[in-house]
């Protein structure tokens, strides 16, 4: 049963409203995450008898009998790691069909279900899907995120606050997992990560698929990690390998259905040929991606074009975690065209409009730095909402037609955010 230090996750509303309404409801999301925490939190209260397939016997009888094990289930049950039996969606269908209620199954999975043909198919209508990322910084801080919202209605106040300064480097080489966080900085900390990636391709990878070059994963995982927040290049990826560039591209797939990498989709325009459509590369949580580079905060201050590579996609960790909980379907771009104009992230709210944000890891802003966010704003004038760079400085600053120069710790300290 998981133990420690317990975080008010953000998503917890979503997920109590969710069992409200849905059947069933799966949280899913990368190991060691706190997923099966926040479904015990949360089911704990409402009365929900707990099972994980991690348990041997128990993961063997529904592979076994499916139908009476889901038969002999209580009538409020968390299913932890059902991933490990992707044949039980098939069972649990017919059992909701039969008795269609809100909130009987909680359901938490370590690999992206949703790729499964099978669970598209047999809980289609029946099921709500709450994605649950490593802590972000606003979860760790206690703080309720406001960035977002300050965002899309043009609200940043001028006023001056502290840099992170060396800080920054400290809170990238953390990362956001809940056990390594309560390990103490530096090499403990690191090992936590070593061990934990070693265990989800051991683990969790031979339950995915039959692959023979079980080496090549870590090496392949630490190659993204070089290359983070750079556009996804397969061929210098698998550069290092004796395989085929098909293969690296499955095993790529692999890391990235365990929630390890993610492709950040460029941003698309009817209008404009010039875009380019390659997408960007992601590490999930810059924790993973400094232990795996052997980076330590203090390595780290000092390398520059690493600092500014993790700190981008630090930032867009924190981004997508917020996201999770706002009122309104967020999409996330990046934007880049072929004379290298880019904005690191477009965040696209549909009928609400759009929002581009630029990482600079500097203390300073100029005029230069909007660039990318202009083009966006041009390209797309009746939907461009705002766009902000965003940057380790002390003054938060309008430079007109809805931009902004605003310090990264506002991605998770208040921003005076102003309702009707």
């Amino acid at each position: 049963m998981p133990q420690g230090k317990l975080y008010e996750r953000h998503v917890a509303p979503l997920l109590l409203e969710a069992l409200q309404d849905s059947p069933a409801v799966l949280i899913h999301g990368p190991r060691q995450c706190g997923k099966s925490t926040l479904a015990l939190e949360v089911g704990r209260r409402a009365g929900y008898d707990y099972i994980s397939f991690d348990d041997d016997v128990a993961r063997l009888a529904a592979k076994d009998d499916p139908a009476g094990f889901v038969s002999d289930l209580p009538d409020r049950v968390i299913i932890d790691e059902i991933q490990h039996v992707p044949d039980l969606f098939s069972t649990l269908k017919l059992t909701i069909d039969r008795r269609r209620e809100p909130g009987r199954f909680l359901l938490t999975g370590s690999s992206n279900l949703l790729l499964l043909p099978t669970l598209a198919d047999s809980l289609a209508g029946r099921m709500q899907v709450l994605r649950l990322h490593p802590l972000s910084q606003a979860e760790v801080a206690g703080r309720r995120p406001e960035f977002l919202d300050a965002l899309f209605a043009r609200n940043f106040e001028t006023r001056t606050v502290s840099r992170l300064g060396s800080d920054l480097a400290d809170l990238i080489v953390a990362g956001g997992y809940p056990p390594a966080l309560l390990r103490p900085t530096g090499r403990r900390r690191a090992n936590w990560y070593i061990d934990y990636v070693d265990a989800i391709v051991q683990r969790d990878v031979r339950d995915l698929a039959r692959i023979s070059a079980f080496d090549v994963l870590p090496q392949l995982l630490r190659l993204a990690a070089a290359q983070t927040s750079n556009l996804f290049n397969l061929s210098a990826l698998g550069a290092p390998f004796r395989q085929t560039l098909p293969t690296i591209n499955d095993y790529f797939a692999l890391l990235e259905r365990v929630f390890l990498v993610q492709r950040l989709p460029p941003w698309h325009n009817n209008r404009l040929s010039r875009l380019v459509k390659t997408p960007k590369l992601h590490v999930a949580d810059t924790g993973v991606a400094c232990a795996l580079l052997g980076t330590d905060a203090e390595t780290l201050r000092g390398d520059r074009p690493l600092l500014g590579q993790l700190l981008e996609t630090f930032v867009f960790q924190e981004l997508r975690c917020q996201a999770v909980c706002h009122p309104h379907p967020l999409a996330f771009f990046h934007y880049r065209d072929k004379d290298k104009v880019e904005v690191d992230v477009v965040i696209d709210a549909g009928s609400r409009g759009l929002a581009g944000v630029e990482v600079k890891a500097g203390a300073t802003v100029r005029k230069d730095d909007f660039r990318g966010l202009r083009k966006l704003q041009r390209s797309e004038p009746g939907r461009f909402v705002a766009g902000v760079v965003l940057y380790d400085g002390e003054m938060c600053a309008s430079f007109g037609d809805g931009l902004y120069a605003v310090p990264i710790r506002f991605l998770w300290e208040s921003v005076r955010v102003c309702r009707p």
